[in-house]
């Protein structure tokens, strides 16, 4: 295990720890009076909402919490995996809600207007919605390249460029009424009778596939591949990458680029698999911005942003349950701010950290030489 994996899971600890001693300490009743909430009230209903089991008793054991929490994580692992990417690179990816903004268009206009069968069809969205993201990531990343402009400012204006474009093509549709255009056509969704059927009758449904397929191609091309290599060489010292002959300017554009497609694709799950139209927004639904904790918690690994993702899905999914078990349903969005607040100050447990994974290398370093060091 390396360091930055350890420094995820102590920062989980101690998020859930911090938090739960908040929420004991501080509880307050949905009414207003004051109680003190045990742990147990608070880790059961996120036991339950990704696994579906309670363990009061008080419910059966229920497969559709297990669907819905796959669904709810679908969408974070992929914009994950869009940051995730971007920090490999050193750069820093917050424009990923308005690459997801426009992968969801995408996908959404070809499965309003183009005719094609039934597995053709979801591909064909998927591909537009992941060129979508690709291009629109591009863009921060040519500026960077080109005119050494922050991405991270470019990025912050170019979300809300993608969200009030969006809305503006959703409602210039034919058939756009109630904040949503027409249905898509049943050959493009990725909706799955049998999946929902397997959970209960949750929204389980194909995209799961996108999530498998850029899972892998996010390990393969950062660890398995000269572009990879290069795109790591680059964000740990662009300088020295130049000067070995690397081309600086076209990795920055093209990790950027990469990056947008995954955030892309997330559009096209949340389009073709969840809601089946396309939505306009008054304000971010904050996808992108939790990648940004998931990639951190995650260590930028794709198995690591897989159990973040996972994470970040049973906070949101466990609030309404939380609410229903008379557990304010703040107390998730405490603890998911401590666990990004202590990701964001390793500083304080470096130390620990390092003496702890010495102390194993010295172990293992005595156990090989036969108990001589």
């Amino acid at each position: 295990m390396n360091k930055k994996a350890l420094s995820g899971i102590v920062a989980v600890v101690l998020g859930f720890g911090v938090g739960i001693i908040f929420s004991m300490i501080l509880g307050i009743k949905m009414d207003g009076g004051l109680t003190t909430y045990m742990p147990q009230d608070v880790l059961a209903p996120m036991l339950k909402s990704f696994t579906g089991y309670d363990i009061t008793g008080a419910e059966a054991y229920n497969l559709r919490y297990v669907g819905e929490f796959i669904v709810a994580s679908i969408p974070l692992i992929l914009t994950g995996l869009s940051v995730g990417f971007a920090f490999k690179t050193g750069l820093f990816n917050i424009g990923a809600e308005g690459q997801l903004m426009m992968g969801s268009l995408a996908a959404t206009l070809c499965g309003l207007y183009l005719d094609l069968p039934p597995i053709i069809h979801p591909l064909v969205c998927i591909i537009a919605a992941g060129i979508a993201g690709f291009l629109f990531g591009v863009i921060p990343g040519y500026l960077k390249a080109r005119f050494n402009v922050h991405e991270v400012v470019t990025c912050i204006m170019l979300n809300y460029v993608g969200m009030y474009f969006a809305n503006m093509i959703y409602r210039s549709l034919p058939g756009f009424s109630s904040e949503k255009t027409e249905p898509l056509k049943e050959t493009a969704l990725l909706k799955s009778d049998f999946l929902s059927s397997i959970t209960n009758g949750s929204h389980l449904n194909w995209s799961i596939l996108i999530v498998v397929v850029s899972l892998f191609a996010y390990w393969f091309i950062i660890n398995k591949t000269t572009f990879g290599y290069q795109l790591k060489a680059i964000g740990n010292n662009k300088h020295a990458a130049n000067y070995s002959g690397m081309k600086v300017n076209r990795g920055i554009i093209m990790s950027m680029g990469i990056s947008g497609l995954f955030a892309g694709l997330a559009g096209a799950a949340l389009v073709l698999g969840v809601f089946g139209y396309g939505r306009t927004l008054t304000g971010f639904e904050e996808y992108g911005y939790t990648g940004i904790a998931v990639a951190l918690v995650g260590a930028n690994s794709a198995l690591g942003i897989l159990f973040a993702g996972g994470l970040f899905s049973i906070l949101a999914v466990a609030q309404p349950l939380l609410q229903v078990a008379g557990v304010p349903r703040d107390i998730a969005v405490i603890i998911s701010a401590l666990i990004i607040f202590f990701c964001a100050i390793p500083l304080l447990y470096d130390k620990y950290i390092n003496k702890y994974l010495e102390k194993r290398q010295h172990k293992k370093a005595k156990k090989q030489n036969g108990g001589e060091v």
